[in-house]
């Protein structure tokens, strides 16, 4: 008898087993399928990855929902924890792995300014504006942090689409500008919403700004050092042990480990993740990846960039799915009007927080280099337009903070808070898809005379003539005299010009006391894994 239940059991485990194997089989087809779709597109540059996994989504999600009859339209359920701690990671690192570090850093200023201030200016106009404006359109019952969160929900960037149009080498600043904000922008996000997960509402006064801020650069900081101190200690051992004198496998997998462990050990310690995989990724590319050999570096430059290519088509694919997800619709109770009304309020929002921060933002990182502006590093104001239209698009990060504060592991049953859900998945949509395709005309529009193979060669040679600046203060071989000209020279330059002036500094010190220890080319034969 006992033999014949634990049979049963069996059975059962493997039906359930089977289960589950099917949707998830299903899943993988439909990412196939996206893969084939997004290199058929190729050459189309008006459709992107992520406009190809929505449009996908959505079909699959419409044949699922026809299938079962009106019951569901996709196949795996959505858990912000399996977004943070599975798909997030891999997005993340890359960037920083992947990242042009020369050009980040040269504009750090400008990009900390978009990515960082410009953040706290979006959530602040949003979280105002859609207190002010959803009773107005009918939409009401959403309490002091619930406003709070849909501001750095909504403050959330996904610039994949610009990225895609503009070329690196013809608008490095451009480019850079756009790469650097979007990274910077998710993360500030993130720990943004974190702190205010901290307030409590029912004490709101004078200091709670401050309080917020003060979480935020501690969040902000602490992140940051426990991902540098991560990849400077991945450094450390694979130089110092020399794992490929035996096996390539072991360096790799120490990598791909230890960006993973940085993570893992932000979200225990409750600080920002995104942040320390990040800065942990910037590093490890800067130092570790030379220290491995060179059949190694080749596949950790692959294998993290396929990662986040699969994470990113995974994300973007549940959304359109998700789009169609009629529980969530019923939940919801409101007519169509109200929620157009909502959404165009949000999408209205965000275009003015973005204009808000973009152009004086713009106008002050400008008059900030104002020493070297006519060698092309202004901020024309076309840029400044394409910058904002950037940012206009809202992606993965947007709902899987929606999901967080709006949903317990992905299910509601608040009317309320499945309105929020919808509003949120039709705006990513939205401005995914329509300003997604509208941002190649655009930027065709407005820059249609592309930077000349001349123009590149001479903005490269400015970029070296440029590292003349890596003097030193102070020489013991020179007199006195040289020593206090120097100095002044160095001060003046360092008022004129304290981005460039600071990072040419860093990179002599980087070069004499960082990269003999941590490991690294030698300038003249510097690579980089982007």
């Amino acid at each position: 008898m006992e033999m014949l239940q634990g049979v049963m059991e069996f059975q059962k485990n493997l039906a359930k087993d089977h289960a589950q194997v099917v949707p998830i089989s299903v899943f993988v087809a439909v990412l196939c399928l996206c893969v084939v779709v997004g290199h058929l597109l190729e050459e189309n540059r008006w459709v992107n990855e992520s406009i190809t996994a929505i449009i996908l989504g959505c079909l699959a999600g419409g044949v699922i929902l026809a299938v079962s009859k009106g019951k569901s339209s996709h196949i795996l359920t959505f858990n912000e924890e399996l977004f943070f701690i599975y798909l997030l990671p891999p997005i993340i690192f890359n960037a920083g792995f992947q990242v042009k570090k020369k050009q980040f850093f040269q504009n750090f200023l400008t990009i900390m300014l978009f990515g960082v201030v410009g953040v706290f200016i979006s959530a602040a106009i949003i979280t105002s504006g859609s207190w002010w404006l959803f009773p107005k359109v009918g939409f009401a019952g959403l309490n002091a942090r619930d406003y709070l969160a849909i501001g750095t929900i909504f403050s959330s960037t996904d610039t994949v689409c610009t990225l895609q149009v503009l070329h690196q080498d013809e608008t490095p600043l451009l480019y850079s500008l756009v790469f650097g904000e979007g990274v910077v922008n998710d993360a500030t996000s993130v720990v943004l919403f974190n702190a205010v997960q901290k307030i409590d509402v029912t004490r709101l006064s004078a200091l709670t700004p401050l309080n917020v801020i003060r979480d935020f650069l501690y969040l902000f900081l602490t992140s940051t050092a426990l991902g540098i101190a991560s990849g400077l200690l991945t450094a450390l051992v694979l130089k110092t042990l020399c794992f490929g004198r035996h096996s390539t496998i072991r360096e790799i997998t120490l990598m791909v480990l230890m960006a993973y462990l940085s993570y893992m050990l932000a979200e225990l310690f409750e600080l920002s993740g995104i942040l320390t995989v990040f800065f942990c990724g910037i590093l490890m590319s800067h130092y570790a990846w030379h220290n491995v050999t060179y059949s190694s570096r080749i596949t950790t430059k692959h294998v993290f960039a396929m990662m986040s290519f699969i994470a990113e088509t995974f994300i973007f694919l549940y959304v359109g799915m998700d789009a169609l997800d009629i529980e969530k619709w019923k939940m919801s109770k409101l007519n169509m009007g109200t929620s157009l009304g909502i959404c165009s309020t949000l999408i209205l929002l965000i275009s003015v927080a973005r204009a808000a921060f973009v152009f004086p933002l713009s106008a002050l990182s400008n008059y900030m280099n104002r020493a070297h502006s006519e060698r092309g590093s202004k901020i024309t104001f076309k840029h400044m337009i394409i910058i904002w239209w950037a940012g206009l698009m809202r992606g993965a990060a947007s709902i899987a903070l929606a999901f967080e504060q709006f949903t317990f592991y992905g299910v509601t049953l608040d009317p309320i808070n499945a309105t929020m859900i919808t509003t949120t998945i039709i705006v990513v949509l939205f401005s995914t898809v329509v300003f997604g395709l509208l941002t190649k005309p655009l930027i065709n529009y407005l820059l249609p005379h592309p930077t000349t193979a001349n123009d590149i060669i001479r903005e490269r040679r400015y970029d070296n003539a440029r590292e003349d600046m890596t003097l030193p203060l102070l020489s013991l071989e020179e007199s006195a005299t040289t020593n206090i000209l120097r100095a002044k020279e160095s001060l003046s330059m360092l008022m004129e010009m304290p981005v460039y002036t600071i990072h040419s500094y860093w990179r002599k010190f980087d070069d004499a006391y960082m990269r003999p220890f941590f490991g690294g080319p030698h300038p003249v034969n510097e690579q980089s894994p982007a």
